[in-house]
């Protein structure tokens, strides 16, 4: 079954993509949420004229992302956690953290377009940031023990 996507949705496709999927799938979630349009050649040529007339808007969408993900660079974003004795962190670090991390640098990225792996010892980690459809950056995340006043 062919649909056009209407949002992005992880794991599956960007806004305005063209894709086959499983029928139920398709039939079941993903156009009763709204998340899709079934894609009729009448579906098609509508979406070929506002991506015709969306080029320029999407060019600087993507200047903006390739600033952002320069703008990050090469930096290494700390974040404190309390440990336990063999330097095991207490809870997790979460892309909420990251994206504060982020923030105080000045550089505002919603937690949901953060991406990152289990993080369970003190260490240095990445996490990719999806910054647009063609720009992602990998940052840099160093997990440092919180220090305890005696």
């Amino acid at each position: 079954m062919e649909i056009i996507l209407k949002t992005d949705i992880a794991g599956l496709g960007y806004k305005n993509d063209i894709l086959d999927v499983k029928p139920g799938y398709g039939r079941n979630y993903l156009i009763p949420q709204g998340y899709a349009l079934l894609a009729t050649p009448s579906n098609k040529k509508i979406l070929a004229e506002n991506l015709k007339q969306a080029a320029h808007k999407a060019e600087k969408l993507k200047a903006d992302a390739e600033a952002i993900a320069e703008q990050i660079g090469d930096s290494v974003f700390v974040i404190t956690m309390k440990t336990g004795e063999s330097g095991r962190i207490f809870g997790r670090v979460t892309s909420i953290q990251i994206s504060d991390a982020l923030a105080l640098k000045g550089i505002n990225i919603d937690r949901k377009k953060i991406t990152v792996e289990d993080i369970k010892f003190v260490g240095t980690y990445k996490a990719i940031v999806d910054l647009h459809k063609e720009v992602k950056k990998e940052v840099s995340v160093s997990v440092v023990a919180e220090e305890v006043e005696a």
